[in-house]
């Protein structure tokens, strides 16, 4: 049910749309899991780098492996996104299901490699040559050994996402319900994951 309105909420530490915005009671090792199985479900995202003179630019990638809470990319090393990582190793991905509403904003720093980060053949998987192409001369083949082939690693530092816990039907039922009381609508929950808590699932594996 929407959460009642009284006139004492009326700043921005007791307004309860701001103030109970966040999840504070879930574990994080639950809301880990959580997280992992929303991006796990998305298998792409929007990665966002900054660009000199422009800001954030923005690309649909397909992720090729999560590792904990970073996330990593096989992207080829000629395309514009590996100039702006040379000036600014800040990036930003982002899940969205509209299925359900859940999304995923997860910030970071990017970590990009060589061709011959063993990585790449481990996580390289059937299909990703056609992003490359064959360039016929037996070197650019689109294969794991091709130079354009480069990973990058978003090593995370701060995420936030929002978990669904609303059916379709109760969605509609519940933002309806709050329009008509003056309530404010719950249909899920909103997480936010520090550096310290992103470390310590790193360091544990999970």
């Amino acid at each position: 049910m929407p959460e009642p309105l009284t006139k004492d909420e009326i700043n921005s530490e007791t307004d309860p749309s701001v103030s109970k915005q966040w999840d504070e009671s879930t574990p994080k090792d639950e809301q880990f899991k959580d997280l992992y199985k929303i991006t796990d479900g998305l298998k792409s995202g929007l990665l966002t780098t900054i660009r000199p003179n422009v800001g954030p630019v923005s690309r649909s990638m397909a992720v090729a492996k999560r590792v904990g809470p970073d996330f990593l990319f096989l992207a080829n090393n000629h395309s514009k996104k590996f100039e702006d990582l040379k000036q600014d190793k800040t990036a930003q991905i982002t899940f969205q299901d509209s299925s359900n509403q859940n999304w995923v904003s997860i910030s970071g720093e990017a970590v990009t490699t060589a061709n011959d980060d063993p990585r790449i053949k481990q996580i390289y998987s059937k299909g990703v040559n056609a992003w490359f192409g064959d360039l016929g001369d037996g070197v650019h083949t689109g294969m794991p050994d091709d130079p354009r082939m480069t990973l990058i690693e978003v090593k995370a530092n701060y995420i936030s996402y929002w978990k669904s816990t609303s059916s379709s039907v109760g969605f509609i039922k519940e933002v309806a319900q709050a329009s008509f009381t003056g309530g404010v609508a719950t249909t899920g929950v909103n997480r936010q994951l520090f550096d310290k808590d992103i470390q310590q699932a790193r360091d544990s594996g999970s």
